[in-house]
């Protein structure tokens, strides 16, 4: 098979490839990558040497491809499907590359923050760079209840991008600080997990939930939104 995804079911970062290669029904070669495992790590190494996941490895044209929103770029180009990722048009275009780097930049990476934290041994931990994580993300919510009142997808009526970042960047961040009452976001998020693509990701990872560091876990099944 051309293509080979490494990566690991839990890793968040992960899942937007994933959503990208199930939207299209993209045929490709999943291969779990346990970084615990000297065996798995040195093999993952051997295809990208920082051994940080996802990377795709494209055989029939010799590319090795990294982090999470190039390999969805570089599916769109050169294993496209029916679900054009990038739209054409050009303002489309960009501002599914905006909220892409929107959601994982002031979503995504303060919710690893506060996750990696926990991973911490307890002297060691940065409870005011915690602090300063879930404010960011507070932020973030607050413009994205306001983007998302007259919004399907992240962009408009296109799933793109964008949404392959909101999805986990979201599902996972609403793990560690509630949307509580900020009913488009709870939408929006459900009709994300409800994205045949997302919930297949979700379906797969759910057996892995129980690693996740801290309390409530992640789970499929989502509480009422407060009113």
């Amino acid at each position: 098979m051309a293509l080979t995804l490494y990566f690991h079911p839990l890793a968040s970062f992960c899942w937007k490839p994933l959503i990208a290669l199930y939207e299209n029904a993209t045929p490709f070669k999943p291969v779990v990558v346990d970084l615990m495992d000297a065996q798995s790590l040195a093999a993952f190494k051997a295809v990208w040497p920082m051994a940080k996941f996802p990377v795709l490895r494209d055989e029939a044209r010799g590319c090795t491809v990294a982090e999470s929103t190039t390999v969805i770029e570089y599916l769109d180009t050169f294993h496209s499907g029916a679900t054009r990722l990038v739209p054409q048009d050009p303002d489309a275009a960009w501002q599914a590359r905006m909220w892409d780097r929107f959601h994982d930049e002031y979503v995504h990476k303060p919710m690893q923050k506060i996750v990696t934290d926990r991973l911490r041994p307890e002297n060691r931990r940065d409870p005011f760079g915690v602090g300063e994580a879930r404010a960011q993300i507070a932020e973030a919510y607050e413009l994205l209840e306001s983007e998302m009142a007259a919004k399907r997808w992240a962009i408009g009526d296109e799933f793109t991008l964008a949404d392959c970042s909101a999805a986990p960047a979201l599902f996972y961040a609403n793990t560690v600080e509630s949307f509580g009452g900020r009913k488009h976001l709870n939408a929006y998020l459900d009709r994300l997990m409800h994205r045949a693509s997302f919930a297949r990701v979700l379906a797969e990872a759910e057996p892995y939930f129980s690693m996740f560091p801290l309390d409530p876990k992640p789970t499929r099944v989502r509480a009422p939104a407060l009113s």
